[in-house]
């Protein structure tokens, strides 16, 4: 079993004794309710220079332990919203990221109560539409699809939840056959992880690959791998419009300027 065949079983797992129906007037509820931060899409679609999604994740699979399992989301987040980071990942997933759903709420609601529109990127392994409702209820402003681990009807589901909460979809691609799926579902943002899910391998030519086949009109993120500011470059000139970068402004003694750096690459 692949790593991500292995986290996507044990996600479906952790749900089986939450799993209820959505309805769609709780979404609509939850919709009207979102006040903090603006669109997630429109953050990312600002022209001139690269845009930042900057990400608070503890470990990971590949990289092991990043930061201490005590890390305060919070104070993460102020050195990011300070770094005039353009949107924020938090990593939800608890097993294999050191996250929780707790550290959503807990950032967005420090983001409002000092009056910062930064949109939050809710980061986890969805498969059913009750986390759709969690990420609402919690004041992100998108969520992520891995195009890889699910299949169309639950695409789909995810998709439409999405739509009537008020969030945008970040859809996570590797592969070109994922590009041709992803585009069935006219998508406003499509993310290319340079990491490949199954081996963990990392490689920014994936990236150079996907991103320019990406039809003009959607914002193209690169995801994974990348570290520094030559790094960022590269993504820049295959036709990135924004990087998601997690474990290099974890590791940095100075977010500040890592972030300012990959704004001018």
């Amino acid at each position: 079993m692949d790593k991500l065949t292995e986290i996507m079983a044990a996600k479906r797992h952790a749900l089986r004794d939450q799993i209820r129906p959505i309805r769609e007037q709780e979404l609509e509820r939850l919709g009207r309710m979102q006040n903090q931060g603006g669109s997630f899409f429109k953050a990312l679609a600002r022209k001139g220079r690269l845009s930042v999604i900057a990400e608070i994740k503890r470990k990971s699979p590949s990289a092991g332990e990043i930061a201490s399992a005590q890390l305060d989301a919070v104070e993460q987040a102020r050195a990011y919203v300070n770094a005039e980071a353009d949107c924020l990942s938090i990593l939800t997933d608890t097993d294999y990221f050191g996250g929780t759903l707790q550290d959503l709420w807990d950032v967005v609601e420090f983001l409002e109560c000092h009056n910062r529109k930064t949109p939050c990127l809710r980061k986890d392994f969805m498969v059913h539409p009750i986390q759709v409702a969690e990420a609402a209820e919690a004041g992100a402003r998108c969520i992520l699809i891995i195009v890889r681990a699910l299949e169309d009807d639950e695409i789909k589901a995810l998709r439409d939840a999405a739509g009537i909460a008020g969030l945008d979809v970040l859809y996570e691609i590797h592969e070109e056959r994922e590009l041709e799926k992803v585009l069935k579902f006219d998508p406003k943002i499509v993310g290319v992880n340079n990491r490949d899910l199954k081996r963990f391998h990392t490689d920014l030519a994936v990236s150079e690959r996907l991103i320019p086949q990406i039809p003009d009109g959607i914002v193209r993120v690169s995801e994974s791998g990348i570290f520094d500011l030559e790094d960022a470059k590269r993504a820049r000139a295959c036709g990135a419009d924004a990087i998601l970068v997690g474990e290099a402004l974890m590791r940095a003694e100075d977010p500040e300027t890592l972030v300012q750096a990959f704004h001018n690459a």
